[in-house]
């Protein structure tokens, strides 16, 4: 029970009707809110009192076809305090902007640069392009509303070392050929430039689990968590093919952040942020 709660129960041993009524429907919601559980959200700058579930698809889907795998271990996905209820900004959401406005402070504000964002979450890419010192340009296959529709496998409208930044975040799990993907990501990418490049990681596999012959939305479902998924991929895997595509590969987590500011914008402490360089 609240202490406010027990304050009010003492009081209205002692006070007349008239200061109870005040009490209760004045005073006492005034005093609980100081002491409700405050979060951010660092994608749309609100301050909410929680966050909301995963969408009710998902969790239908890993109900129905029965997920293999328990969702407490994957590792940047937090189920319960997924989406924040302004924007509707995920949890890896919320982590990739703690990160680019922190690198973002650090850049020269007298340059430009050129930053390219596949598969975009609405609220996210709002808050990258709103920096006028970025030249935002977003892009996929499927989504309409996008700057470019390309295949990221083959991307030939992009020159070499085109971009200084990306972001490619739940993107490679959909396709059969990921390496292929990340070798173009490499290409495209400056030298000296970095990006985010995020996929599905459940922290127990030892290899990425990838089966041709898993081809009906049924068993993807049950296999790799979604009915369009190709894989499902485990940390050390999914580390060496960015780097067999030619990627540095950094690691960061909550020793970098924080506990406190993971707490405060909804992310678990095992969640990890993988940055590539070129």
């Amino acid at each position: 029970m609240k202490i406010m709660d027990h304050i009010f129960k003492i009081m209205k041993c002692l006070l007349p009707e008239f200061f109870k009524r005040h009490l209760k429907k004045i005073i006492l919601p005034h005093l609980n809110s100081r002491y409700q559980k405050k979060y951010g959200c660092p994608v749309c700058g609100s301050t909410v009192a929680d966050f909301k579930l995963l969408y009710d698809g998902h969790l239908n889907g890993y109900a129905q076809y029965g997920y293999i795998y328990p969702l407490y271990y994957w590792e940047t996905f937090n189920f319960v305090k997924y989406r924040c209820p302004q924007c509707d900004a995920s949890d890896r959401d919320r982590l990739y902007a703690l990160f680019l406005r922190k690198k973002f402070d650090a850049l020269d504000k007298s340059k430009k640069y050129k930053f390219i964002d596949f598969a975009p979450a609405p609220a996210l890419s709002k808050m990258i392009s709103s920096f006028n010192f970025i030249e935002y340009r977003s892009a996929d296959l499927m989504m309409e509303h996008v700057d470019d529709r390309v295949d990221i496998t083959n991307m030939p409208i992009y020159s070499d070392n085109s971009f200084d930044l990306l972001l490619c975040s739940h993107v490679l799990e959909h396709v059969e050929n990921d390496l292929r993907a990340m070798k173009e990501l490499y290409r495209i990418l400056k030298p000296g430039g970095w990006g985010i490049i995020m996929v599905p990681i459940l922290i127990t596999l030892e290899k990425s689990h990838e089966d041709p012959a898993i081809i009906s939305e049924a068993d993807r479902w049950k296999y790799y968590g979604q009915h369009d998924h190709v894989r499902m991929y485990s940390k050390g895997d999914f580390i060496e093919r960015l780097s067999a595509a030619g990627f540095k590969v950094h690691l960061y987590d909550v020793n970098y952040f924080s506990e406190e500011v993971f707490e405060y914008n909804g992310i678990l402490s095992g969640s990890v942020l993988y940055v590539v360089e070129k």
